[in-house]
């Protein structure tokens, strides 16, 4: 057995026993590390793909004595080796982690996946073997997916090819692969890593020997050529030349959209596409962008229209120059237009890479009254956007901030009365707070949160405490006009503080009566701004976005979304009032949560007790009983089928009766990856399924 095995991976019994020392050495190296030790030579990759390493050559040769001593299965002991061939050994296996260190992170940086941050080559081979199609067990045990009820004869795991010499040659490999194994040490790791699997693409769908190819080198070939290949695709391993070859098989199926109801797909354009001077930034640059988008019948785009660049001095003096010459570009393309009233502030939060600030003379006002903006327990203020406390208080040099908000709104439906009488303008979303979503700032980066704390409430301005005690008076207990004093901090955990816990304040008298207030603050601001959007903006499509604040879901309390505003415990639905508020005033909702998987946010952070799935089924089904339509927009960069195919069945949900679906869907955002060859034909196929044409089965 042994000797057939030899020969099926070409390696001798010596390089045999020293794939074994390797083996042995890596499993030492892993215990080592469990104990909070770092052995010789072990890696660690980060997750910009940097290299630490821990080197210690006394400790390398005392090991290597150790495992020269040990006893081997068979009863004897290993020969003793001359010092020569353990210095071989060693340089050979730091080798062999650099090139993996490499591997991983080209993989990070380029190709958009997300191996766990201790992979090792073992996860890179059996990720590579699930993109191809394959089934790879945890215990290494690896088949073609379509014979899936089918192992290998024996019972035997697949053979390993981990081999230093083997793992050297992963740059220029002279063979295809034929046998993987996997590293993953638990279900869920498995789990996993067969939904982010990874493709090294070839020259061939059977040989990994060119790098300079992109995974569409298969997907472009015609029919003929396919046909042509299909001799080779085999259960059991083939010999061309006498190297080992398969076919790598095709990908798990896959829904087929075909008929189905049509979903807009838009595509949301960079931050900086107009500048502070509110010019085009590149417009030669955009015009190439719009007509590729184009191309692959995109719908149209969305963009930000930027308050604190068009009324960026001068109250009331409106300069819309770079939105006029990019809106007659769209239309020259015959694309449709989705515009967002950005009443917020950029630059700070996550993705963000440009900086807007909100205008001059707002900033003027706020360094004078900083109580214009949102504060926190702390008293620390966020100029992000503005306190919904002064929607009604003539602060802003004589007017409320919602006749602000209609002014500018009126002003934009003027000044491209045009584009709304032809309808190139399909809908205005309105910015209501921070990222111009319907939400309290409650996790400002600026100030120290990091996913998954609970955040804070942000009702500490003059204006809003004015309100809480009005509203405390009137309920006959003034000793209710404060906020919180348990609640924790931005980082904190629910189980941390005294008003989040299970049993917390959060459910007694007082609890009960601070969110009805909080929550209802901000059902109020939206209604009162999308009323006057409403009115500005008549007879056009207008939208609300609400976040997916996700984390901390499956707790009783769902701390994160009461410091948000969102009232809703699991004992409470918190979404229906805001429902209604969008129902009453015809406006659609936009919820971005589309593209996110439950399995992962457990696997990378499983104290958050995130549930993006049941956060999104919840509002959707609040959405829809009140017959309110349905966008959606990605929160990461998607860029894979995977992520495609989540957000497909998202936007057309197979099982729902009713046939309910997304009236559009915003691609988050455009950018050079995204313009990636492979990357662009992956999107395109996208946007035909989601419009609901047949497209061809990808292949591998």
């Amino acid at each position: 057995m042994a000797t057939d095995m030899q020969k099926l991976i070409g390696t001798s019994e010596e390089d045999e026993e020293e794939i074994e020392m390797d083996v042995k050495e890596e499993d030492d190296d892993d215990d080592e590390e469990n104990r909070g030790k770092h052995a010789a030579g072990s890696v660690m990759v980060e997750i910009d793909g940097g290299l630490v390493t821990a080197n210690d050559d006394n400790r390398f040769q005392q090991h290597q004595q150790f495992q020269e001593q040990v006893g081997t299965p068979g009863g004897g002991t290993r020969r003793c080796r001359p010092v020569e061939e353990k210095e071989r050994t060693k340089l050979r296996e730091r080798h062999r982690r650099a090139i993996t260190a490499r591997i991983l992170a080209g993989l990070r940086r380029h190709g958009n996946y997300n191996l766990r941050v201790r992979a090792d080559i073992n996860d890179v081979i059996a990720a590579l073997a699930r993109e191809a199609g394959w089934m790879v067990l945890p215990d290494g045990t690896a088949f073609p997916s379509r014979s899936q009820g089918q192992r290998p004869a024996g019972g035997t795991s697949a053979v390993v090819t981990s081999s230093s010499s083997h793992m050297a040659s992963l740059q220029t490999p002279p063979t295809s692969l034929r046998g993987v194994t996997s590293g993953y040490r638990s279900s869920s790791e498995y789990s996993a890593g067969r939904m982010k699997g990874v493709f090294i693409p070839g020259s061939s769908p059977y040989d990994l020997s060119s790098g300079s190819r992109s995974q569409t080198s298969s997907i472009m070939r015609d029919g003929r050529e396919q046909r042509e290949d299909h001799h080779l695709i085999s259960g059991s391993m083939d010999s061309v030349d006498e190297k080992q070859m398969v076919e790598m098989p095709h990908r798990l199926p896959e829904r087929d959209f075909a008929g189905t109801p049509y979903v807009p797909v838009y595509v949301m354009l960079p931050l900086g596409v107009i500048n502070m001077k509110c010019e085009l930034a590149d417009p030669d640059g955009l015009l190439k962008q719009l007509r590729l988008l184009k191309s692959i019948n995109v719908d149209g785009i969305m963009v930000d229209c930027w308050w604190g660049v068009v009324e960026a001095h001068v109250p009331q003096e409106y300069n819309w120059n770079g939105y006029k010459r990019l809106f007659q570009m769209v239309r020259e393309l015959k694309l449709k237009l989705q515009v967002v009233m950005s009443f917020h502030e950029c630059g700070g939060n996550f993705g963000d890479d440009v900086c807007i600030p909100l205008p001059h003379w707002v900033a003027e006002i706020g360094r004078t009254n900083p109580d214009i903006f949102f504060t926190d327990r702390e008293g620390r203020h966020n100029p992000e956007c503005l306190s919904w406390g002064i929607d009604k208080e003539r602060v802003l040099r004589g007017r409320t901030a919602v006749e602000v908000y209609f002014d500018f709104m009126r002003s934009f439906r003027v000044e491209f009365d045009e584009y709304f009488e032809d309808g190139l303008i399909s809908l205005i979303e309105v910015g209501l707070g921070p990222c111009g979503e319907l939400r309290y700032p409650s996790c400002p980066v600026k100030h120290g949160w990091r996913y998954p704390g609970i955040g804070e409430f942000q009702c500490y301005d003059q204006y809003l405490l004015k309100s809480l005690r009005k509203a405390a008076e009137a309920r006959g207990h003034s000793i209710w006009a404060r906020g919180p004093d348990n609640a924790g901090t931005y980082n904190s955990q629910p189980h941390e503080t005294g008003f989040f816990c299970d049993g917390g304040d959060y459910d007694g008298y007082y609890g009960r009566f601070f969110l009805s207030w909080h929550s209802q603050v901000l059902v109020d601001h939206g209604n009162r701004v999308l009323s006057l959007a409403k009115l500005a903006f008549e007879g056009t499509c207008i939208a609300a976005k609400l976040s997916g604040i996700h984390w901390w879901y499956k707790t009783a309390s769902h701390a994160a979304e009461l410091t948000a505003g969102f009232y809703n415990p699991c004992n409470r639905d918190g979404y229906a009032a805001i429902m209604a508020m969008l129902k009453k005033n015809g406006a659609s909702l936009n919820f971005a949560c589309a593209d996110l998987h439950s399995s992962n946010l457990q696997e990378d952070f499983p104290e958050a007790f995130a549930d993006p799935e049941g956060l999104a089924w919840q509002m959707l089904n609040a959405a829809w009983d009140v017959c309110l339509p349905v966008a959606s927009e990605n929160v990461f960069s998607c860029l894979n089928g995977i992520s495609y195919n989540k957000i497909l069945d998202s936007a057309k949900p197979m099982s729902d009766p009713d046939g309910r679906h997304f009236s559009s869907f915003t691609y988050m955002r455009f950018s050079p990856l995204l313009m990636e060859r492979h990357n662009f034909i992956e999107f395109e196929r996208f946007v035909k399924r989601m419009h609901g044409e047949a497209v061809l089965d990808l292949q591998v």
